[in-house]
Protein backbone atom coordinates (compact mmCIF):
# COMPACT_ATOMS: atom_id res chain seq x y z
CA UNK A 1 0.00 0.00 0.00
CA UNK A 2 1.18 3.40 -0.86
CA UNK A 3 1.15 6.38 1.44
CA UNK A 4 1.44 10.05 0.50
CA UNK A 5 2.70 12.86 2.62
CA UNK A 6 1.24 15.96 1.34
CA UNK A 7 2.94 19.06 1.89
CA UNK A 8 1.42 22.79 0.66
CA UNK A 9 3.82 25.41 0.51
CA UNK A 10 3.94 29.03 -0.41
CA UNK A 11 7.13 30.94 -0.40
CA UNK A 12 8.37 28.23 2.37
CA UNK A 13 11.97 28.08 0.89
CA UNK A 14 13.25 29.05 4.66
CA UNK A 15 11.57 25.68 6.44
CA UNK A 16 10.75 23.31 3.63
CA UNK A 17 13.99 21.66 3.41
CA UNK A 18 14.49 20.81 7.11
CA UNK A 19 10.55 19.97 7.35
CA UNK A 20 11.07 17.47 4.80
CA UNK A 21 14.39 16.23 6.65
CA UNK A 22 12.18 15.52 9.55
CA UNK A 23 9.16 13.63 7.47
CA UNK A 24 12.05 11.56 6.00
CA UNK A 25 13.59 11.19 9.44
CA UNK A 26 10.09 10.25 10.81
CA UNK A 27 9.95 7.60 8.05
CA UNK A 28 12.07 5.41 10.17
CA UNK A 29 9.61 5.29 12.94
CA UNK A 30 8.73 1.70 14.26
CA UNK A 31 4.97 2.03 13.34
CA UNK A 32 5.99 1.49 10.07
CA UNK A 33 7.62 -1.70 10.54
CA UNK A 34 5.05 -2.69 13.05
CA UNK A 35 1.28 -1.41 12.89
CA UNK A 36 2.07 0.26 9.84
CA UNK A 37 3.57 -2.75 8.20
CA UNK A 38 0.90 -2.25 5.42
CA UNK A 39 2.50 0.70 4.25
CA UNK A 40 5.22 -0.44 1.51
CA UNK A 41 6.13 2.76 -0.24
CA UNK A 42 6.32 6.05 1.61
CA UNK A 43 6.56 9.21 -1.08
CA UNK A 44 6.82 13.06 -0.17
CA UNK A 45 4.76 15.77 -2.63
CA UNK A 46 5.14 19.26 -2.17
CA UNK A 47 2.41 21.56 -3.96
CA UNK A 48 3.96 24.78 -4.59
CA UNK A 49 1.39 27.02 -4.32
CA UNK A 50 2.91 30.11 -6.99
CA UNK A 51 5.94 31.05 -4.97
CA UNK A 52 7.68 34.14 -5.60
CA UNK A 53 10.71 32.66 -3.74
CA UNK A 54 12.44 29.70 -4.54
CA UNK A 55 10.16 26.71 -2.70
CA UNK A 56 9.97 24.58 -5.72
CA UNK A 57 13.82 24.11 -6.11
CA UNK A 58 14.55 23.29 -2.45
CA UNK A 59 11.43 20.60 -2.51
CA UNK A 60 13.13 18.70 -4.96
CA UNK A 61 16.71 19.59 -3.76
CA UNK A 62 15.44 18.35 -0.11
CA UNK A 63 14.61 14.90 -1.80
CA UNK A 64 10.38 15.14 -2.09
CA UNK A 65 9.15 12.85 -4.68
CA UNK A 66 6.62 14.63 -6.29
CA UNK A 67 6.44 18.57 -7.08
CA UNK A 68 3.99 20.22 -8.33
CA UNK A 69 4.29 24.13 -8.93
CA UNK A 70 1.99 26.62 -11.19
CA UNK A 71 1.69 30.19 -11.36
CA UNK A 72 0.51 32.61 -9.81
CA UNK A 73 -0.71 31.95 -5.93
CA UNK A 74 -4.24 30.16 -5.78
CA UNK A 75 -4.94 29.80 -2.21
CA UNK A 76 -4.63 26.55 -0.14
CA UNK A 77 -8.26 25.12 -1.25
CA UNK A 78 -6.81 25.20 -4.73
CA UNK A 79 -3.53 23.73 -3.38
CA UNK A 80 -5.39 20.82 -1.76
CA UNK A 81 -7.42 19.90 -5.06
CA UNK A 82 -3.86 19.59 -6.87
CA UNK A 83 -2.75 17.50 -3.82
CA UNK A 84 -5.83 15.14 -3.85
CA UNK A 85 -5.54 14.66 -8.02
CA UNK A 86 -1.72 13.89 -7.73
CA UNK A 87 -2.48 11.67 -5.01
CA UNK A 88 -4.98 9.77 -6.52
CA UNK A 89 -3.04 9.95 -9.58
CA UNK A 90 0.20 8.44 -8.65
CA UNK A 91 -2.53 5.45 -6.46
CA UNK A 92 -2.10 6.45 -3.32
CA UNK A 93 -3.83 4.44 -0.59
CA UNK A 94 -2.99 6.93 2.41
CA UNK A 95 -2.59 10.72 1.96
CA UNK A 96 -1.35 12.53 5.19
CA UNK A 97 -1.37 16.63 4.65
CA UNK A 98 1.29 18.61 7.08
CA UNK A 99 2.34 22.16 7.04
CA UNK A 100 5.43 22.80 5.55
CA UNK A 101 6.42 25.47 8.21
CA UNK A 102 7.61 22.31 10.88
CA UNK A 103 5.38 23.50 13.56
CA UNK A 104 3.65 19.88 13.36
CA UNK A 105 5.88 17.11 14.32
CA UNK A 106 6.02 14.61 11.40
CA UNK A 107 6.15 12.14 14.56
CA UNK A 108 2.89 11.96 15.11
CA UNK A 109 2.06 11.37 11.59
CA UNK A 110 1.39 7.60 13.01
CA UNK A 111 -0.90 8.49 15.69
CA UNK A 112 -3.38 10.07 12.67
CA UNK A 113 -2.58 7.09 10.71
CA UNK A 114 -3.81 4.44 13.09
CA UNK A 115 -7.30 4.96 13.40
CA UNK A 116 -7.21 5.16 9.61
CA UNK A 117 -5.54 1.54 9.09
CA UNK A 118 -7.77 -0.04 11.48
CA UNK A 119 -10.66 1.06 9.74
CA UNK A 120 -11.93 3.19 12.51
CA UNK A 121 -11.90 6.32 10.63
CA UNK A 122 -11.86 7.46 6.98
CA UNK A 123 -10.60 11.10 7.65
CA UNK A 124 -8.65 11.94 10.80
CA UNK A 125 -7.94 15.39 12.06
CA UNK A 126 -5.05 16.42 14.17
CA UNK A 127 -6.82 18.11 17.44
CA UNK A 128 -5.33 21.04 18.97
CA UNK A 129 -7.96 22.04 21.58
CA UNK A 130 -8.35 18.66 23.49
CA UNK A 131 -6.04 16.94 25.86
CA UNK A 132 -2.76 19.28 24.28
CA UNK A 133 -3.61 22.99 24.31
CA UNK A 134 -2.05 24.73 21.56
CA UNK A 135 0.42 27.25 22.54
CA UNK A 136 0.71 30.98 21.22
CA UNK A 137 -2.87 30.39 18.85
CA UNK A 138 -3.91 33.98 18.47
CA UNK A 139 -6.96 33.78 21.13
CA UNK A 140 -9.41 35.30 18.06
CA UNK A 141 -8.65 31.88 15.95
CA UNK A 142 -9.09 29.61 19.06
CA UNK A 143 -12.13 30.87 20.06
CA UNK A 144 -13.92 31.54 16.50
CA UNK A 145 -12.56 27.71 15.64
CA UNK A 146 -14.23 26.47 18.79
CA UNK A 147 -17.29 28.43 17.97
CA UNK A 148 -17.51 27.45 14.62
CA UNK A 149 -17.46 23.52 16.00
CA UNK A 150 -20.42 23.88 18.22
CA UNK A 151 -22.53 25.53 15.55
CA UNK A 152 -21.43 22.84 12.71
CA UNK A 153 -21.68 19.85 15.37
CA UNK A 154 -25.42 21.19 16.04
CA UNK A 155 -26.72 21.51 12.37
CA UNK A 156 -24.86 18.34 11.40
CA UNK A 157 -25.51 16.80 14.26
CA UNK A 158 -22.01 15.40 14.74
CA UNK A 159 -19.36 16.00 17.55
CA UNK A 160 -17.10 18.10 16.15
CA UNK A 161 -13.86 19.82 17.32
CA UNK A 162 -10.49 21.28 15.81
CA UNK A 163 -12.25 22.90 12.13
CA UNK A 164 -8.86 24.39 10.84
CA UNK A 165 -5.83 22.35 11.45
CA UNK A 166 -4.58 21.20 7.91
CA UNK A 167 -2.68 18.31 9.66
CA UNK A 168 -4.92 15.38 8.49
CA UNK A 169 -4.72 11.60 7.32
CA UNK A 170 -7.01 10.19 4.78
CA UNK A 171 -7.87 6.82 3.16
CA UNK A 172 -8.49 6.88 -0.26
CA UNK A 173 -12.13 6.69 -0.56
CA UNK A 174 -12.08 9.86 1.13
CA UNK A 175 -9.83 11.30 -1.38
CA UNK A 176 -12.19 9.76 -4.43
CA UNK A 177 -15.72 11.24 -1.96
CA UNK A 178 -14.60 14.70 -1.47
CA UNK A 179 -15.57 17.73 -3.74
CA UNK A 180 -14.19 21.24 -3.16
CA UNK A 181 -17.06 23.84 -3.90
CA UNK A 182 -14.61 26.32 -2.75
CA UNK A 183 -11.31 26.90 -4.33
CA UNK A 184 -10.32 30.37 -3.00
CA UNK A 185 -9.66 30.32 0.29
CA UNK A 186 -8.99 27.28 2.29
CA UNK A 187 -10.84 23.97 2.30
CA UNK A 188 -10.36 23.19 6.18
CA UNK A 189 -13.68 23.32 7.27
CA UNK A 190 -15.19 22.91 3.78
CA UNK A 191 -14.23 18.90 3.91
CA UNK A 192 -15.20 18.48 7.17
CA UNK A 193 -18.85 19.41 6.24
CA UNK A 194 -18.63 17.45 2.96
CA UNK A 195 -17.26 14.25 4.71
CA UNK A 196 -19.77 14.44 7.52
CA UNK A 197 -22.71 14.84 5.09
CA UNK A 198 -20.94 11.85 2.92
CA UNK A 199 -21.82 9.35 6.19
CA UNK A 200 -17.34 9.23 6.21
CA UNK A 201 -16.42 8.58 9.22
CA UNK A 202 -14.45 11.42 11.25
CA UNK A 203 -12.29 11.01 14.21
CA UNK A 204 -10.08 13.96 16.16
CA UNK A 205 -6.16 12.92 17.67
CA UNK A 206 -4.93 15.55 20.08
CA UNK A 207 -1.36 15.98 18.88
CA UNK A 208 0.52 18.97 20.77
CA UNK A 209 1.64 22.52 18.62
CA UNK A 210 3.73 25.51 19.49
CA UNK A 211 3.10 27.97 17.31
CA UNK A 212 5.99 30.37 16.25
CA UNK A 213 6.17 33.66 17.87
CA UNK A 214 7.17 35.15 14.36
CA UNK A 215 4.77 33.06 12.76
CA UNK A 216 3.36 34.62 9.38
CA UNK A 217 -0.24 33.88 8.32
CA UNK A 218 -0.26 32.43 4.92
CA UNK A 219 -4.13 32.02 4.26
CA UNK A 220 -5.25 35.71 5.49
CA UNK A 221 -3.28 38.37 7.15
CA UNK A 222 -6.66 39.65 8.80
CA UNK A 223 -8.16 38.54 11.30
CA UNK A 224 -11.14 39.73 9.68
CA UNK A 225 -11.01 38.55 6.63
CA UNK A 226 -10.40 34.95 8.15
CA UNK A 227 -13.59 34.76 9.77
CA UNK A 228 -15.55 36.77 7.77
CA UNK A 229 -14.36 34.04 4.67
CA UNK A 230 -14.69 30.90 6.98
CA UNK A 231 -17.88 31.87 8.31
CA UNK A 232 -18.93 32.25 4.39
CA UNK A 233 -17.98 28.30 3.34
CA UNK A 234 -19.66 27.15 6.75
CA UNK A 235 -22.60 29.18 6.07
CA UNK A 236 -22.73 27.70 2.74
CA UNK A 237 -21.94 23.89 3.32
CA UNK A 238 -24.16 23.73 5.96
CA UNK A 239 -27.01 24.67 3.71
CA UNK A 240 -26.24 22.42 0.93
CA UNK A 241 -25.65 19.37 3.73
CA UNK A 242 -28.31 20.25 5.78
CA UNK A 243 -31.07 22.50 3.83
CA UNK A 244 -34.09 21.03 6.10
CA UNK A 245 -32.56 22.53 9.15
CA UNK A 246 -30.81 25.59 7.66
CA UNK A 247 -33.91 27.18 6.02
CA UNK A 248 -36.85 24.75 8.24
CA UNK A 249 -35.89 25.76 11.65
CA UNK A 250 -35.93 29.23 11.35
CA UNK A 251 -39.37 28.74 8.84
CA UNK A 252 -40.70 27.14 12.04
CA UNK A 253 -39.73 29.42 14.13
CA UNK A 254 -41.15 32.48 12.68
CA UNK A 255 -44.39 30.76 11.97
CA UNK A 256 -44.57 29.76 15.61
CA UNK A 257 -43.98 33.66 16.36
CA UNK A 258 -46.58 35.12 14.09
CA UNK A 259 -49.25 32.31 15.49
CA UNK A 260 -48.47 33.39 19.16
CA UNK A 261 -48.81 37.37 17.76
CA UNK A 262 -51.93 36.66 16.03
CA UNK A 263 -53.55 34.46 19.50
CA UNK A 264 -52.64 37.92 21.50
CA UNK A 265 -54.83 39.70 18.95
CA UNK A 266 -57.53 37.99 19.01
CA UNK A 267 -57.49 37.51 22.82
CA UNK A 268 -57.78 41.08 22.77
CA UNK A 269 -60.19 41.37 19.78
CA UNK A 270 -62.91 39.09 22.08
CA UNK A 271 -62.54 41.62 24.78
CA UNK A 272 -64.12 44.76 23.30
CA UNK A 273 -64.62 43.47 19.41
CA UNK A 274 -61.57 46.22 18.55
CA UNK A 275 -59.20 45.80 16.10
CA UNK A 276 -57.81 48.92 15.17
CA UNK A 277 -56.01 49.13 18.74
CA UNK A 278 -54.56 45.75 18.10
CA UNK A 279 -53.78 46.34 14.60
CA UNK A 280 -49.63 45.81 15.18
CA UNK A 281 -50.35 42.34 16.04
CA UNK A 282 -52.10 41.51 12.82
CA UNK A 283 -49.43 42.83 11.09
CA UNK A 284 -46.64 41.84 12.89
CA UNK A 285 -48.22 38.17 13.00
CA UNK A 286 -48.58 38.27 9.38
CA UNK A 287 -45.27 39.16 8.33
CA UNK A 288 -43.79 36.15 10.71
CA UNK A 289 -45.66 34.00 9.04
CA UNK A 290 -45.26 35.04 5.49
CA UNK A 291 -41.70 34.78 5.97
CA UNK A 292 -41.69 31.41 8.05
CA UNK A 293 -43.60 29.96 4.88
CA UNK A 294 -41.24 31.62 2.22
CA UNK A 295 -38.43 29.49 4.65
CA UNK A 296 -40.32 26.03 4.78
CA UNK A 297 -40.80 26.49 1.33
CA UNK A 298 -37.01 27.10 0.66
CA UNK A 299 -36.06 24.42 2.66
CA UNK A 300 -38.08 21.51 0.84
CA UNK A 301 -37.06 23.50 -2.43
CA UNK A 302 -33.34 23.25 -1.22
CA UNK A 303 -33.87 19.34 -0.27
CA UNK A 304 -35.09 19.09 -3.89
CA UNK A 305 -31.75 20.42 -4.92
CA UNK A 306 -29.56 18.33 -2.65
CA UNK A 307 -30.74 15.08 -3.61
CA UNK A 308 -30.57 15.75 -7.05
CA UNK A 309 -26.66 17.00 -6.28
CA UNK A 310 -26.41 13.68 -4.44
CA UNK A 311 -26.95 11.95 -7.81
CA UNK A 312 -24.84 13.68 -9.84
CA UNK A 313 -22.07 13.26 -7.00
CA UNK A 314 -22.31 9.79 -7.46
CA UNK A 315 -21.66 9.69 -11.09
CA UNK A 316 -18.79 11.64 -10.25
CA UNK A 317 -17.18 9.67 -7.43
CA UNK A 318 -17.82 6.44 -9.96
CA UNK A 319 -16.19 8.80 -12.87
CA UNK A 320 -13.58 9.38 -10.56
CA UNK A 321 -12.83 5.72 -9.28
CA UNK A 322 -12.79 4.21 -12.65
CA UNK A 323 -10.60 6.95 -13.89
CA UNK A 324 -7.79 6.78 -11.23
CA UNK A 325 -8.06 2.82 -10.82
CA UNK A 326 -7.35 2.93 -14.49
Amino acid sequence: MKLIINIPAYNEEKDLGKTIARIKESLSNDFYSKEGALITEKLIQVVDDGSSDNTAEVAREAGADIVISYKPNRRLAYSFKQAVESSLKNGADFMVNIDADGQFNPNDIPKLLSPVLKGEADMVIANRFGEHKAKNIPWVRSFFNRFAASIIGFFLNYKTNDLTCGFRAHNRETLLRLNLTNIYFTYTQDTIIDAIGKNLKLKWVPIAVTYFDNREAKITKSIFKFISNSGKIILKAIRDVRPLKFFGWPGIFLLAIGLVGFSIFLFHYFQGFKISPYLNYIIFSAISMLLGIQLIVFALIADMIKSARQLTEELFYQWKKDKYNN
